[in-house]
């Protein structure tokens, strides 16, 4: 396995930050790790990297220990953390080969420019870091992440402060490298981890509560159905709590309704009776499919 967790416990103090989780990730893998701001996402990242000693249990990268071999797994690991700590004062080549010569790699002009064209900072690579945008700022620390072509990526974080068309070329760049290196993805954007990865893991107050794909996920947690109502008309929300089999509702985008039902075929009808009784147009009706954002939220509330 190219990371392997077992039993892995963190605390600060009183505080429990990560609890005996377990998990594994293979070549080729890109794997969300999510969980609300606290659940110990970074902790076990920074555990992961070396960064922080755990206070009991075993992690291995690409087959070696952490503990015992904590320079050799470095080399073996590219990190973007959440922070992104960067020497604002030096240029972006200048940054890149600094790295570079860190990781000691060879022929590290050719590999830092088409590092600079790959993520993407061909028109700002001459400028200092400093003078470099936030999104732009995170493209230098995903080249520097890359600069020594590690087996494993660590990236917490990797898209904030990109704006629509950079996150969908940075999502490109990840896609890309999962062909040859097994990437752990941490983010808050549900619909990046949708887009990107093909299992999720999900950690809350420091525990582990589901690992798997995304089409898993939603099967074993899918809750009540809801059904998606949008009327031409605006109405008020306590009409709608009239309509037989309604058990709550919520006000969507624009004259849409979200119900949640015990039975939503017989909700679909009873809607369709109640609308014509009440003289109302409905737009579009719909079950919908429980999305990773409901999952996580019925997961860590």
């Amino acid at each position: 396995m190219s990371i392997s967790v077992s039993q892995l416990s963190k605390n600060y103090g009183n505080q429990k930050a990560v609890n005996n989780i377990s998990f594994s990730l293979g070549k080729g893998e890109i794997v969300g790790f999510l969980g609300p701001n606290g659940a110990g996402k970074s902790t076990t990242m920074k555990m992961i990297t070396g960064y922080l000693a755990a206070d009991s249990g075993k992690i291995s990268v690409c087959d070696m220990e952490v503990a015992e071999n904590n320079i050799a797994t470095k080399g073996k690991i590219g990190y973007l953390p959440e922070a992104n700590p960067l020497y604002t004062e030096m240029y972006v080549r200048e940054y890149l080969q600094f790295i570079a010569n860190v990781h000691q790699v060879k022929n590290s002009g050719e590999t830092i420019e088409a590092l600079i064209k790959t993520v993407g900072l061909t028109t700002e690579a001459h400028k200092k870091i400093g003078q470099l945008s936030k999104g732009y700022k995170q493209r230098v620390g995903l080249a520097a992440a890359l600069v020594h072509d590690p087996e494993v990526l660590i990236l917490d974080e990797p898209t904030s402060g990109l704006d629509p068309n950079q996150i969908i070329e940075i999502r490109n760049v990840i896609r890309s490298l999962a062909q040859s290196k097994t990437i752990l993805f941490s983010s808050h954007i549900m619909q990046e981890v949708e887009a990107l990865c093909d299992r999720v893991i999900i950690i809350n107050k420091g525990n582990i509560v589901a690992d798997g794909t995304l089409s898993s996920l939603q099967k074993n947690n899918k809750g009540k159905p809801v059904v998606r109502v949008a009327f031409e008309q605006q109405i008020a929300e306590a009409f709608i709590h009239e309509v037989p089999g309604a058990i709550s509702v919520s006000k969507a985008a624009g004259n849409s309704w979200e119900i949640e039902t015990a039975d939503a075929e017989a909700l679909k009808k009873e809607l369709l009776q109640w609308s014509v009784s009440n003289n109302l147009d409905i737009v579009s009706l719909q079950t919908e499919t429980k999305n990773l954002e409901a999952v996580f939220k019925s997961l860590t509330t």
